[in-house]
């Protein structure tokens, strides 16, 4: 891809984030990016395909951030730590009608980058299961394969705008105490002590 290209496509989806998909219009996109909608379109068709290709710039950053963090031969708690505090990050910064514009009026995008994305983390979850449980650290019952599933389905509940309307919820709020119910409930005794000093560590800094 082409740098300036790229570059639009970032700022974009930055725009995206931070004012959500639905209420920017192609003339609202080219404002915020200092550009004419002429230039804007010589690189998109339509606002349809620069929200797919934004969520393709998106994917392909979680992706490598998610891979980037599952090879730094962590243990499997401080893994899952780091990729949780990176997710937080990231929730932090989305604005709240994110998810539904994508699922109301861009579907066919959110549903091919949604299935993506759930290859990613599975892979990534089903791997940390297995060191979890090697190091120690997990319970060495679980089924890996039903934890994990549980683990995606848990990311469509931090997301249910009618379970946690983002007027009484904060998204990052809700994720951290579903990843906390998570650790707890897949940990063994060894890795319960753990976690628990690892918080306190965590909220002491």
């Amino acid at each position: 891809m082409e740098e300036k290209k790229r570059q639009i496509l970032e700022q974009a989806e930055e725009v995206f984030m931070r004012l959500g998909i639905k209420s920017v219009t192609m003339d609202d996109m080219a404002r915020n990016l200092g550009i004419s909608k002429k230039t804007l379109y010589q690189y998109v068709s339509d606002k349809n395909d620069l929200v797919f290709q934004t969520l393709q710039i998106n994917c392909d950053y979680e992706e490598k951030v998610i891979r980037d963090i599952c090879t730094r031969e962590l243990n499997a708690i401080d893994e899952s730590f780091e990729v949780s505090k990176w997710v937080v990050g990231q929730l932090k910064r989305i604005h709240p009608s994110i998810h539904y514009d994508l699922e109301k009026y861009h579907p066919e995008a959110f549903h091919h980058f949604r299935k993506a994305q759930t290859n990613t983390v599975y892979e990534c979850i089903e791997g940390n299961l297995r060191k979890g449980m090697q190091e120690g650290l997990y319970r060495d019952d679980l089924n890996v394969h039903v934890i994990a599933t549980v683990y995606l389905a848990r990311m469509d509940v931090v997301f249910d705008g009618q379970l946690f309307p983002p007027t009484k919820y904060d998204f990052a709020e809700v994720y951290l105490e579903t990843f906390r119910y998570h650790i707890r409930g897949i940990a063994s005794e060894k890795g319960i002590e753990y976690l628990v000093e690892k918080v306190k560590k965590e909220t002491t800094k």
